[in-house]
């Protein structure tokens, strides 16, 4: 079996942090209120189909019309979605640099907006300017761990899935990948990264 050669990161929670509290907690005082708006009228579920292809005009007002009374909430998210990712990962910017700087080439799948995606990426250019290709979910209408978007990735990023190595946070998707036999590594933090890439020849 040939060593991978190519990294293909996820985003969000391996390259940057993020969090759709992020954004409400600046706009509904901590406590019942907040925790109750996250848990029934805003929730991952309910974002999740900007992922899966579906635009924010037509997930907002089918949530206003569930939830007429948080309708200024609601019709925030979009115009403000940069506001739910706070920062870069810890290491993270520096582990890209290092990797970019010893030739390895850089992808990313992303389960993302199509739509919310080219904002974000701008907000984070010395990480983002340094990968070859992204594939986004919301523009491909195909969400990890769905096998038909590593399939469609490794295509498009010339690569077989032995010569690759995937990160993500998720261990679906973790698990998604190894079965098509990609080396899939499940991120927890940065120092745990760099050792297994150490460990496959990729940092020094």
């Amino acid at each position: 079996m040939p060593a991978p050669h190519a990294v293909i990161f996820d985003v969000g929670r391996v390259l940057v942090d993020w969090e759709i509290r992020f954004l409400y907690e600046r706009l509904i005082p901590e406590g019942e209120a907040l925790d109750a708006f996250l848990r029934d009228v805003v929730t991952p579920e309910w974002h999740f189909q900007h992922d899966a292809g579906r635009s924010f005009a037509e997930t907002s007002v089918e949530l206003t019309a569930q939830y007429p009374q948080h309708a200024e909430l609601i019709e925030l998210f979009g115009p403000r979605f940069n506001d739910t990712n706070s920062s870069a990962i810890p290491g993270m910017p520096e582990l890209l640099a290092e990797l970019d700087s010893a030739g390895v080439p850089l992808f990313a799948i992303t389960n993302f907006s199509g739509e919310f995606f080219p904002p974000f990426r701008v907000k984070y250019p010395a990480m983002f300017d340094r990968f070859r290709d992204i594939v986004v979910s919301g523009d491909e209408k195909l969400m990890k761990p769905d096998a038909a978007i590593y399939r469609l990735a490794l295509d498009r990023f010339g690569l077989k899935a032995e010569e690759a190595v995937f990160v993500d946070d998720n261990a679906d998707n973790v698990a998604g990948a190894a079965a098509l036999g990609i080396h899939a590594i499940r991120f927890t933090d940065e120092p745990a990264l760099r050792a297994e890439l150490k460990t496959l020849g990729m940092l020094s």
